[in-house]
């Protein structure tokens, strides 16, 4: 089979289109033929080696396609199911080997592509507003990188749960589609400064959680956006980590929550995995969420998905296609 793998780190070019042997499915996995797969920016901290993996090794987190052969004890699905999982390595190839625990089936009426795409982002952007700060009616959130592939999803979900949102974007094209996501303000950061607009569109009151992607150039502002004892929900970091910093610094500005998740933990279970991907889906299937698929490219273009994602050029997923029909 052919996969894209890296051997080194570094910057887009280490990306390498190669011939690989097709895996075997062992105990409790299964044989995944994909159709589809997501590219995301936990695959460019891996790939520079901001997040450490073995080299050399098969890039990409989540993917959708056929199940094509299980392993021994498989109970949860069987050759022929549509499947999409996310968090699980090796993804930009034509097969993978995935635990049978971390697949979820994909409803009728959900393409591969779409369920590539709402996998890792859907469901992070599910447990943002549901699990890491509920979102209620009250509240007001502040989304950075509104018009990304996790920001329009995030947007969305906020506005189900009723609440004010506020999002920040770098050009019009990208303010035009967080407001047809439903953001109630849209601040274009690069011409106004969003903590003053913050601070004006709430008359002063601020946000009671800050979702943030971008991290070191956001982070400071963010924190100053903060009403007492709101959340700073760090989520990502595209424009680099965030230095170190004192903790006291929280207690001045109101007594503020900080946290790092990850989607990992808010899908520990098989349970908690598919209520996620479930209501995730579910809500692709019915129309009820919107996913915007910016571009999907052969999996020999892996290069050229990087350097896109990576240059902020995109507004929604991007994917690599292997060819299979599905």
């Amino acid at each position: 089979m052919y996969a894209v793998r890296i051997h080194q780190h570094g910057g887009p070019e280490v990306l390498r289109y190669e011939e690989v042997p097709t895996p075997a499915p062992g105990e409790g996995q299964a044989l995944v033929r994909l159709v589809a797969c997501g590219v995301n920016f936990i695959d460019i901290y891996q790939r520079k080696g901001l997040y450490r993996v073995e080299l050399p090794v098969v890039l990409g987190q989540e993917g959708a396609g056929v199940v094509e052969a299980v392993g021994p004890g498989v109970t949860e699905v069987k050759p022929g199911d549509r499947v999409a999982y996310s968090n699980v390595l090796g993804a930009y190839a034509e097969y993978a080997v995935v635990p049978a625990a971390r697949l979820v089936p994909i409803p009728d009426g959900v393409t591969y592509q779409q369920a590539a795409a709402a996998m890792l982002q859907g469901m992070t952007a599910h447990y943002l507003v549901h699990s890491t700060y509920p979102l209620k009616p009250q509240d007001t959130c502040l989304v950075h990188a509104a018009a990304g592939g996790v920001g329009l999803l995030l947007v969305q979900m906020a506005k189900r749960r009723v609440a004010t949102v506020i999002g920040t974007v770098s050009t019009e094209e990208k303010a035009k589609l967080a407001r047809e996501a439903g953001a109630d303000h849209v601040i274009l950061y690069t011409q106004q400064d969003f903590e003053q607009e913050v601070m004006r569109v709430t008359e002063g009151r601020k946000v009671q959680v800050v979702y943030d992607s971008v991290g070191r150039d956001t982070f400071e502002r963010s924190l100053n956006c903060l009403a007492l004892r709101g959340m700073m929900v760090l989520y990502g970091q595209s424009s680099g980590p965030v230095p170190p910093f004192d903790p006291q610094v929280l207690a001045q500005k109101g007594s503020l929550f900080l946290t790092r998740p990850v989607l990992w933990n808010y899908t520990a279970t098989r349970d908690e995995l598919l209520w996620r991907a479930r209501d995730v889906l579910g809500a692709v299937a019915s129309g009820d969420l919107k996913v915007r698929i910016d571009r999907a490219l052969p999996l020999s273009q892996a290069q050229e998905a990087h350097r896109a994602l990576e240059g902020r050029e995109t507004t929604g997923k991007v994917l690599l296609l292997t060819g299979f029909e599905g």
